[in-house]
């Protein structure tokens, strides 16, 4: 009888102790916004959620160990509603990250990021103007683009050993020009145009000013949106395996609430509900 209120017990326990992993995606998800409020729609859902599993968690082990109906019911039903907010988020954060990804480039270990290569609710929340002002302010202030220079024994890096480097989505559509556009490096952050054909708008929008360099360009926006997929995939892994985990102990917790019920209203355990009125004559 007791045995289900000892698991949702434990289980309780690690679910509230999984609630932190949560608490601490949704402010990672925050740092990479670089504490700013740019990308507060990211972070705040997984860090409601984490704080709700926490309490609620504490409630379910309370209830358990205690065995206390009221508490254990409070558990139950706040938690259905938690586990499915966590798996719309799940479903929700790997449907708006569904497309998109960089191009890889010939002789260059880096990739180059497209805007038109990604859709959906994100991509036209992160590209709409009134919401890439934030971001690219973020960008500037985070410096991210100053803090790509290097230099070998005093001598600044070359070009040959630039293109070998893995800059990320955002080093490589906000900081330099596209690919395509075959401007001359300079320096990390400083790229000259040879004066050929364009045929990107990328191309006219990069500005070797380092206040602007690329961060209006459609490479910029496709760098974000590249950064936002992979923070978003890597958590959610997490997330998973903790719905799992919820879910478990939900089960369970439907069982301990059973038994709870049962401890309430006195009824015996071991013994059977209903009893013949009239006992067999059939003896084996």
């Amino acid at each position: 009888m007791r045995t289900s209120n000892h698991l949702i017990g434990v289980l309780n326990f690690l679910t509230f102790l999984l609630s932190i992993p949560i608490l601490g995606g949704g402010i990672w998800l925050s740092s990479r916004a670089n504490n700013t409020d740019c990308l507060k729609f990211l972070q705040w859902p997984l860090i409601i959620i984490g704080i709700s599993i926490m309490v609620v968690s504490l409630a379910g082990f309370a209830g358990a160990c205690y065995r206390n109906t009221f508490l254990m019911w409070v558990y139950l039903f706040v938690m259905f509603f938690i586990i499915a907010a966590l798996l719309g988020f799940i479903i929700f954060a790997y449907v708006v990250t569904d497309k998109g990804s960089g191009r890889p480039l010939t002789n260059r270990a880096y990739s180059d990021y497209y805007l038109q290569d990604y859709s959906g609710w994100l991509k036209d929340r992160v590209a709409s103007d009134s919401y890439w002002q934030k971001i690219s302010s973020c960008i500037r202030d985070s410096k991210v683009c100053g803090k790509m220079g290097k230099s070998f024994n005093g001598v600044p890096e070359s070009a040959d050993m630039f293109y070998r480097r893995k800059l990320s989505p955002i080093e490589s559509g906000c900081c330099k020009p596209p690919t395509e556009c075959g401007y001359t490096y300079m320096n990390e952050t400083f790229w000259t145009s040879t004066g050929g054909v364009v045929y990107s708008s990328d191309c006219n929008t990069w500005n070797p000013d380092q206040g602007q360099l690329c961060y209006s360009c459609n490479s910029c926006k496709a760098g974000v949106l590249a950064n936002i997929r992979k923070s978003w995939r890597k958590v959610s892994v997490i997330n998973i395996v903790i719905l799992i985990i919820l879910v478990i102990a939900y089960v369970i917790g439907c069982a301990a609430f059973r038994n709870n019920r049962r401890i309430d209203n006195d009824e015996p355990s071991g013994e059977a509900r209903m009893t013949k009125s009239q006992p067999s004559r059939l003896h084996l």
